[in-house]
């Protein structure tokens, strides 16, 4: 009892200009003034190099952080049931609040109607036909066998998250059913995944680079115009992807019990992160350490954001039924309301189908397009030069409802320490400090 009343000392707080957020948000505005005043520097291919090394740095680590954390989550379990339960809540969870994000982006694009008035014109079409000739290979079939790997060392080498991700389950189960004798290979996996977090915090501290690097090239390659030319429907898409955040995400955080503004602001370093990057899966690996120490779970952790990178694309969803409404109003192509029921149908699915897939979604539009109305497939070349800045957005989307998404589910399944919570969400935690707080925690 008295080492749980002995008060602590304040961490002594660290100059503005160490903080992580401080560093990338500086480095995302110095990319964007050199891409614009500078632009043959900045599509310079080690400019370029900056944001890609970054991003496979962190690739580098994410399929063995799953495995660790998966297996250990499902490990530590002395009930299989929970496991399941655990997977069922999830999916449950992902299907209702995806369908609320494509609901939204349906709605807002009937009402705002972005597309009206404009020309398809500016487009690359031999790359546009790229994506729709990949779209119109995916199929269901495929994409259940792709999620078994022809080997657990080419999974782990190819990086893909839905084939660790069932390897580490199998594995995790397996360790489960040793009892006692699994205790060695346990620990063993728990002091490995210290060892990936103590990486991963050095590989951190070059996050400024990378997100300079990324948004000099971005806005060097594509130009300043690229932000303006369709300024309508970028705007659009960022209004009701905050919509979906502050309102829908909003309330089920509430339902939960903690506020979204204050999750939001725990979570602002991965934010950056994946804005200078334009990727999510630039912050999986922090974000899932972040959820354990806010009392998330570590089983919940181990499941639900790993899956949720696949089966939880709220941005993505919001994305692509706008588009669809966008390119449709371009083109003077009226769609029917059964149409656009299959619109949210059709994005459901494709969604899935595409994870893991370079321009995801990109080539999740040009599947939905191809399902909906052939007509409207040319009309991608419309949207093709601002995918980029769109991409953006559904990232940090993506990756707020993930983490959203882990802490209710751990709340639902009664296994979220809630002093905790109110703890890490009172309080800014630098990403930097990660070694030090999986040591200590």
């Amino acid at each position: 009892m008295s080492h749980t009343a002995e008060a602590k000392p304040a961490p002594a707080k660290k100059p503005f200009y160490k903080v992580l957020y401080v560093q990338v948000l500086t480095a995302i505005v110095l990319g964007g003034v050199v891409g614009w005043l500078f632009p043959e520097f900045a599509k310079n291919d080690w400019i370029k190099a900056m944001g890609d090394g970054f991003i496979k740095l962190i690739k580098m680590v994410i399929a063995p952080i799953i495995f660790c954390t998966v297996v250990s989550g499902i490990a530590h379990i002395k009930d299989a049931k929970s496991v399941g339960r655990i997977g069922v809540k999830a999916l449950v969870y992902f299907e209702v609040v995806s369908t609320f994000a494509l609901v939204i982006g349906l709605a807002i694009g009937n009402i705002v109607r972005p597309g009206d008035g404009f020309g398809a014109s500016g487009a690359n079409a031999a790359t546009v036909q790229t994506y729709v000739k990949q779209a119109g290979e995916m199929k269901s079939v495929d994409f259940v066998l792709h999620i078994i790997p022809d080997s657990v060392v080419g999974a782990f080498a190819a990086g893909d998250i839905l084939q660790v991700l069932l390897f580490s389950i199998l594995f995790g189960f397996a360790l489960m059913a040793l009892g006692e004798r699994g205790a060695t290979v346990r620990s063993f996996i728990d002091d490995v995944a210290h060892g990936i977090f103590g990486v991963i915090a050095i590989i951190m501290k070059a996050a400024p680079i990378g997100a300079f690097g990324a948004m000099a090239y971005t806005i060097g390659r594509f130009g300043p115009s690229a932000l303006t030319n369709l300024f309508g429907l970028i705007a659009t898409f960022y209004v009701t992807a905050a919509l979906f955040i502050f309102v829908v995400l909003g309330a089920i955080a509430h339902i939960a019990g903690f506020s979204i503004f204050r999750f939001i602001r725990y979570i602002k370093d991965e934010l950056l992160i994946v804005l200078g990057t334009s990727s999510s899966e630039s912050a999986l690996p922090q974000l899932m350490e972040k959820l354990e120490r806010l009392g998330c779970s570590k089983p919940v952790v181990g499941l639900v954001v790993p899956t949720g990178y696949s089966f939880n694309l709220d941005g993505t969803n919001i994305y692509m039924t706008l588009a669809t409404l966008f390119i449709a109003q371009a083109l003077g192509v009226d769609l029917s309301f059964g149409q656009q029921a299959t619109i949210l149908i059709v994005a459901m699915l494709t969604s899935k189908g595409a994870s893991g897939i370079t321009g995801a979604g990109f080539i999740t539009l040009a599947a939905t397009l191809t399902v909906v109305d052939p007509r409207l497939v040319p009309g991608m070349a419309i949207v093709f030069s601002i995918d980029k800045f769109m991409s953006e957005c559904r990232a940090l989307t993506n990756i707020t409802g993930n983490g959203v998404a882990c802490v209710v589910i751990s709340w639902w399944e009664g296994e979220l320490n809630r002093e905790k919570l109110d703890k890490g969400l009172s309080r800014d935690i630098d990403p930097t400090d990660v070694q030090t707080a999986v040591t200590t925690g």
